[in-house]
């Protein structure tokens, strides 16, 4: 896209929208994520079967995250991303208030209740509002803006560890997130000809390799966002300014490559970019799971995060075969099936956890080589409109 395209796009009352709730997203997520290890390890002393209990716990509403499609047959789509936000705020808010495995248990579940609502529509309503030569950039950009948004909250709550606890820090980054979520609901971004969207659940046939891509994404996931961290402040003892700085610094590096990967995207298709991404990331799990160094595992978990943007890749494949109808209940299969295996995966890697530290990792590169193959079977050109 050209820079006359993009000026434009940046008008669309849909597009700001999108930009201030996945700032509050950003914020609130990576806020409750630079913290919790350390709150859970640090102030509440849990192991890491208790960790993976939590974590698998966190995932169930984005399992269940199919039942949007009730809600959605009485509000806007756009109304209901607001009220997601708003949940995930008040999760995040209170979560220093119950110090516990169980306080810590339920304040997370709210948490994520919110968060995955509102992922899914986020989703939803960026296919269905752009352009398939648009989608990859609005998704690339508003990954980048999480970025910088990650960034700063990251330098934040590093500077405020050292001057406040827990729970104060919870409760500021709550009251911004519900903030957020307040706003949006006096907006009205959604153009009056959009295509309506079907009401009811959708499983077609034809959708099946975007659900098994899915399915693969949210297991290997789950490796990452789980058992890469865990694996840094348990095994390598990495502080929470350490953690925090290392936020950062992939951060920086995803507002860089996140424009990058949306015109390749463009560029060579959906196949060869993921192709790419499964074939660097076997190589990453196994690095993991043998090279016992702490900054070498740092660096590592960099160049992981920075694949986390061509998953963008599997929703662009996805609006490009689907019908436009298909959309708001597709991705709401979509994202219950990439959740199917978050469910259990935590909780049954955190015990195989407890017996060998890299089993979660040489899982992790099995899944990538599951997704290698699926993903030729791909047959779509890039898009040109």
């Amino acid at each position: 896209m050209d820079k006359q395209a993009i000026s434009q796009l940046k008008k669309n009352p849909m597009y700001i929208f999108l930009l201030v709730l996945s700032i509050a997203t950003a914020l609130g997520f990576q806020g409750w994520r630079t913290l919790f290890n350390n709150f859970a390890v640090d102030q509440i002393g849990l192991n890491g079967f208790d960790i993976g209990a939590i974590q698998s716990f966190r995932e169930v509403p984005g399992f269940l995250v199919v039942t949007a499609l009730l809600f959605l047959m009485f509000i806007r789509e756009d109304k209901f991303a607001s009220i997601s936000i708003i949940v995930m705020g008040v999760g995040i808010g209170i979560t220093g208030m119950f110090p516990s495995f169980w306080g810590l248990m339920y304040t997370t579940l709210i948490m994520s209740i919110g968060f995955h609502y509102f992922e899914t529509s986020n989703q939803s309503l960026t296919l269905q509002n752009f352009s398939k030569l648009e989608s990859p950039h609005v998704m690339a950009r508003l990954k980048s803006i999480m970025a910088f948004t990650n960034i700063a909250i990251g330098g934040l709550i590093y500077g405020l560890t050292f001057l406040t606890d827990f729970n104060s820090i919870y409760i500021m980054i709550g009251v911004a997130v519900v903030g957020a979520g307040i706003w949006a609901l006096f907006q009205n971004p959604i153009h009056k000809d959009a295509i309506p969207q079907h009401k009811k659940m959708i499983f077609r046939g034809k959708y099946w390799l975007f659900y098994v891509l899915n399915l693969l994404s949210g297991a290997r996931r789950q490796v990452f966002v789980v058992f890469a961290v865990l694996l840094l402040v348990e095994k390598y003892d990495f502080t929470i300014q350490e953690i925090t700085i290392l936020f950062v610094l992939n951060n920086i590096v995803s507002m860089y490559f996140n424009p990058i990967i949306a015109r390749l995207l463009n560029r060579f298709g959906e196949r060869k970019m993921l192709s790419f991404e499964y074939v660097s990331l076997i190589v990453v799990f196994l690095c993991y799971a043998t090279i016992e160094n702490r900054w070498v595992v740092a660096g590592l978990y960099v160049i992981d995060h920075i694949f986390f943007s061509f998953s963008i890749g599997i929703k662009t494949y996805f609006q490009k075969t689907a019908d436009p109808k298909d959309i708001a209940p597709s991705m709401a299969v979509g994202f219950t099936i990439n959740h199917v295996v978050a469910v259990f995966l935590p909780l049954l890697g955190g015990y195989i956890w407890l017996q060998d530290w890299t089993l979660p990792f040489y899982g992790g590169a099995f899944l990538c080589v599951l997704s290698l193959l699926f993903t030729q079977f791909m047959k779509v050109k890039p898009a040109t409109h």
